[in-house]
C-alpha cells in the first residue's frame, strides 16, 4: 500500500504558529508539570521535535500521542489540553505531543509522514522510556484528529528490512479519541455529506500542492481517496470515539467557505461504516440526546478504558 498521506481541510486557521522548536513560556506554563523530555527530535526536520510527560510508576506505561490541528498551515504541540494531559497521567498513561511540518515546509504527504515517523520513533524507545509499545493511542483535533484515524486506520506500515531500525517499527495503534475529524478527504464526497462550502475549504490546494485546475483530474482523486481514513477501514481496526462541537443541521445557504469542516456527519459518516464491521465506535455532538458533551473528560476516559484494561 503507498504511503501516502492524509489531507486535512482544518477549519482551525486562527491558531497562530509557534517557534518551530517547542513553545513558547506561556504555553508552558499551562501543564501542571513541565514534560520530563522536550523537544527530542524524532526526524531530520526542525519541526521533527515531541515532548513527552511520563506516568509515575515502574511498569511500562501506555503512551497516549497527541498531534495538534490548525489546517496543516499553523498549529504546535502546546494545544495540547492540560486537563486531558492530568487525567492520563493520574491513570498512569504517558502522554507524548508532536510537531510536524506544515504544508508551508512541505506539502503533502510531509505531514502525514512525520506522524507516522513519531509512531515508529516512541515504540523504537519505549524501552528507554518505560513505555508499553503494545498500548500506543492517538489524539487530536481537525488536522490531528484526520491524521490520528489515518494512521489508526492505515494497514501497518513497517519496513522489516529498512536500514533505519526506526522504520522497522510498528504503526499501528490501540485506540483513538478525536475531535472534529474528517473522515472522509475526498472533496466529492465532503460536497454530498455536508454541502459545496465545505468542499472549498482554504486549505485544499497549499496542503496537496496541487493548481486549481488539478483538482478535477484522476490524480488528484487517487489522492483524495488514499488520503481519506474511512478508505483504510477493515475489521480490526481500532476503536475509536468521535467528538464534535456543533449539530447536525444543513449549513446555511449563505455558509462561507470552508463552512462545516466540522460537522458531525463526518462521524456519522464514519459510525455507519464501523458499526457493519463490528467495531466500536462511539459519537457525541450537541444534541444527540446524550447531555453534555464534555471533551478531555470523555477522551479521556475513552483512552483510558482502552489502554488500562487486561
Amino acid at each position: 500500500m503507498r504511503r501516502i498521506a492524509v489531507l486535512s481541510l482544518s477549519l482551525a486557521l486562527a491558531v497562530v504558529a509557534l517557534p518551530a522548536r517547542g513553545q513558547n513560556k506561556a504555553a508552558r506554563g499551562k501543564f501542571s508539570r513541565p514534560p520530563d523530555l522536550a523537544n527530542v527530535s524524532y526526524g531530520p526536520h526542525e519541526r521533527n521535535v515531541l515532548d513527552l510527560w511520563k506516568a509515575r510508576g515502574d511498569r511500562p506505561a501506555p503512551l497516549v500521542i497527541f498531534i495538534h490541528g490548525g489546517g496543516f498551515r499553523a498549529g504546535d504541540k502546546s494545544a495540547l489540553n492540560p486537563v486531558l494531559l492530568d487525567l492520563c497521567l493520574g491513570a498512569g498513561i504517558s502522554v507524548a505531543a508532536i510537531n510536524y511540518r506544515l504544508s508551508q515546509h512541505g506539502p503533502y504527504p510531509a505531514p502525514m509522514h512525520d506522524g507516522v515517523r513519531a509512531v515508529q520513533f516512541l515504540r523504537h524507545n519505549a524501552g528507554k522510556w518505560n513505555l508499553n509499545p503494545k498500548r500506543f493511542a492517538a489524539t487530536g483535533g481537525s488536522a490531528g484528529a484526520a491524521m490520528s484515524l489515518w494512521i489508526g486506520f492505515r494497514d501497518d506500515m513497517a519496513e522489516p528490512a529498512a536500514g533505519d531500525p526506526v522504520r522497522r517499527e510498528s504503526t499501528r495503534l490501540a485506540a483513538m479519541a478525536v475531535q472534529g475529524a474528517q473522515t472522509t478527504l475526498d472533496p466529492r464526497e465532503i460536497r454530498k455529506l455536508i454541502g459545496e462550502a465545505a468542499a472549498r475549504h482554504a486549505a485544499l490546494e497549499p496542503f496537496y500542492g496541487l493548481a486549481s485546475e488539478e483538482l478535477q483530474t484522476e490524480r488528484a482523486f487517487r489522492l483524495f481517496r488514499d488520503a481519506s481514513p474511512v478508505t483504510h477501514l477493515a475489521v480490526g481496526d481500532p476503536p475509536v470515539l468521535l467528538l464534535y462541537g456543533e449539530p447536525d443541521v444543513p449549513l446555511p445557504s449563505d455558509a462561507r467557505p470552508g463552512q462545516g469542516i466540522h460537522h458531525p456527519r463526518f462521524g456519522l459518516f464514519l459510525k455507519e461504516r464501523m458499526d457493519k464491521l463490528g467495531i466500536e465506535c462511539e459519537l457525541r455532538y450537541p444534541g444527540d440526546g446524550r447531555g453534555e458533551i464534555a471533551g478531555p473528560k470523555l477522551l479521556a476516559e475513552f483512552l483510558i478504558r482502552h489502554l488500562t484494561r487486561n
